[in-house]
């Protein structure tokens, strides 16, 4: 009797990646699936007519399914649409705009991959009889044998992928065990140059479309007037660590630490730098120069820590960390904060543009440990 194929549900975004996610796994004699999420719209920020209609042109998400299904057609596998846009809206939108409310700079791409793809599309799939979800994440899914592991004495680890480039680790440090037994990334072993001419080769209608650089489902829009749809404005000083007033800002939630451009102050000698926000007083601060001191800090403290191997390791963990996306891997040792239960990442280099609300992310060489959300910066 011939061995039932194994069934995988693609995530697909109308993308190159997920295309050829979905080619590689059919070459693999999966029983292939592909799935477009539907996560957002005008309406889910709130907007009709006129409005909702401008942002929905900014990201054309029919567009997008449109090309999921013609490269489905092509590949001769079933396609469907999930509607995800209430999760999304409250699990990641909401999160979006409250956390820039409160004056920090949220990772909506780390909040996506949580709250949807690797929880409700994982549980949609799993229920829909899927043994595996499958994305065009370039990173690598390690299965390795362990009687003393729960899931199924196996236990997974998450490593940095061929395309080091590409490198989508990052985003992925909330994955736990139990996910990861259900969960493939097929393009570990590509560089995107390589993922481009399969997808060529194979006649992919998707094989030349750019890469989306926006928020993940939304896309690539203007992240202030994007959240001028939600946080009003409320002007104040914006000053200097010297104390000296240059400008007027429109309200914190609109600024993140380390940006120059887009600060509307003009007739300096230097570039003016955020460093800070005094949200008490409404104002904003800012340093004359990019190597002002009070652009780096030593440290950081961080929260809601997650470790991908399900245990928190032996502490203090001299290890390497990045805290923003694609940034080199720097030198830190990890100890517990005893107050607060999270984290504190000391740094052999002072690092540039600590950020509230991003992600400091940890590695053991190409194994990635495991994650936290930055809360403060330590001088």
């Amino acid at each position: 009797m011939p061995q039932k194929r194994q069934k995988v549900i693609v995530g697909m975004s109308g993308g190159v990646d997920s295309s050829v996610t979905a080619l590689l796994l059919k070459q693999r004699s999966f029983d292939v699936i592909g799935v477009f999420m539907k996560n957002w719209s005008g309406e889910s920020l709130g907007l009709s007519g006129e409005a909702a209609r401008k942002w929905e042109q900014q990201c054309p998400w029919q567009k997008d399914a449109e090309d999921v299904r013609r490269v489905c057609t092509q590949l001769g596998i079933p396609h469907y649409t999930f509607n995800f846009e209430r999760e999304y809206k409250e699990g990641v939108l909401d999160y979006f705009f409250r956390e820039f409310q409160s004056g920090r700079t949220p990772n909506p791409d780390v909040m996506c991959n949580k709250e949807v793809k690797f929880k409700v599309f994982l549980e949609k799939a799993r229920a829909l009889g899927a043994d595996f979800v499958a994305t065009g994440h370039y990173a690598r899914r390690v299965e390795i044998s362990d009687d003393t592991a729960a899931a199924g004495g196996k236990r997974y680890e998450v490593h940095i992928p061929a395309d080091t480039n590409k490198d989508q680790t990052y985003f992925l440090y909330t994955l736990t065990q139990a996910q990861l037994a259900h969960v493939l990334f097929p393009l570990a072993d590509f560089t995107k140059t390589e993922v481009r001419a399969l997808a060529a080769k194979h006649g992919l209608p998707t094989a030349a479309k750019p890469d989306s650089q926006g928020i993940c489902f939304v896309g690539e829009v203007d992240i202030k007037e994007f959240l001028q749809t939600k946080i009003p404005r409320t002007p104040g000083p914006i000053t200097t660590v010297e104390g000296e007033t240059v400008g007027e800002h429109q309200g914190l939630a609109f600024y993140t630490i380390g940006q120059r451009e887009g600060l509307g102050v003009g007739g300096t000698e230097v570039p003016l730098y955020v460093v800070g926000k005094d949200a008490g007083k409404n104002v904003l601060i800012v340093a004359k120069g990019s190597h002002h001191k009070a652009l780096y800090s030593s440290a950081l403290e961080a929260s809601q820590v997650h470790w991908i191997g399900g245990a928190q390791p032996s502490l203090p963990l001299k290890c390497q960390a990045r805290i923003r996306y694609r940034q080199e891997l720097q030198s830190a040792t990890v100890k517990l904060h005893v107050t607060s239960g999270g984290i504190i990442a000391e740094f052999e280099k002072p690092q540039r543009a600590v950020t509230p609300g991003q992600s400091i992310v940890l590695y053991d060489g190409t194994q990635m440990l495991g994650g936290a959300v930055i809360e403060t910066a330590v001088v």
